[in-house]
């Protein structure tokens, strides 16, 4: 899979150079987001990752421990001649979390009944998005447009832990430690994006975003819907986003997501 990123490229190139004997000007859009999501999933530390000593795998679920958002950022932009186009979506999201007393870890598939863990977690990632368009035909107010490209996720994990309580069954190296992980997928990606209007102004319109896709992943997917308000010079809009990764088995990420709202400024010319 690791041919994607050349594809989706070529595939941008190719839907871009389709229609360049039309008199069409070119038209973009650029969004600004603050994003505020919460996240989730499970990663498995392989042993002795990050040298921390031990030899059984260190499981986290991420479910508790990765509500404190530390940084995000997201953009997106698009660019369309006539109804072929170019869409691009960049999101960096860094979270980090100390806890005691936690039972979101265990140590080779088990925690006894009775032990806990102080734990110190971080997870960093990116997922950049580079998808060809084609624009359904609708009414002007009313739009949609075919997705068809990839996405990559590239996340970086850390883990400090220390176990107490009812500890007798773990051997002594397994008590304590630090492990790292990372993992970086490609997945080909199909969707639509487009807005709906509401009411009869024309100012107000609900955008929306979907698309699925597999490769690296066993499966990927997000959604993206809300309310936005049209200007003269763009848009300022509202919305929640939720995206999903299910990995295949062998790599450290099981599982992963993001979830959370938005609110853009959408620039136009």
């Amino acid at each position: 899979m690791r041919t994607l990123p050349a594809l989706a490229i070529a595939l941008a190139c190719c839907l871009l150079a389709a229609p360049a004997a039309q008199a069409q000007p070119w038209t973009f859009d650029l969004a600004i987001y603050g994003y505020f999501p919460r996240a989730g999933g499970t990663t498995n530390f392989p042993p002795d990752s990050g040298g921390g000593g031990g030899s059984d795998t260190v499981t986290i679920d991420g479910d508790p421990l990765l509500k404190h958002l530390e940084f995000a950022f997201m953009a997106q932009a698009a660019a369309h001649k006539g109804d072929w186009g170019v869409f691009a979506d960049y999101i960096r999201v860094d979270f980090g979390h100390s806890a005691s007393g936690s039972r979101a870890i265990n140590i080779g598939g088990v925690l006894p009944v009775g032990a806990t863990a102080d734990i110190d977690y971080h997870l960093k990632g990116n997922l950049f998005t580079l998808a060809g368009s084609w624009k359904v035909p609708t009414s002007p107010a009313f739009t949609m447009d075919l997705l068809f490209g990839a996405r990559m996720l590239d996340i970086d994990t850390h883990l400090g832990f220390a176990l107490s309580g009812n500890i007798g069954s773990i051997p002594v190296q397994e008590r304590s430690g630090n492990r790292d992980a990372s993992q970086t997928n490609w997945d080909a990606i199909v969707g639509v994006r487009g807005r709906v209007p509401l009411g009869a102004s024309g100012r107000w319109f609900a955008p929306y975003y979907f698309d699925v896709g597999a490769g690296e992943s066993r499966l990927t997917w997000q959604a993206m819907a809300g309310v936005g308000y049209a200007f003269g010079w763009g848009d300022v809009v509202g919305a929640w986003r939720y995206i999903d990764y299910d990995m295949k088995s062998g790599h450290p990420l099981e599982s992963l997501n993001f979830n959370g709202p938005s609110i853009a400024a959408v620039f136009r010319w």
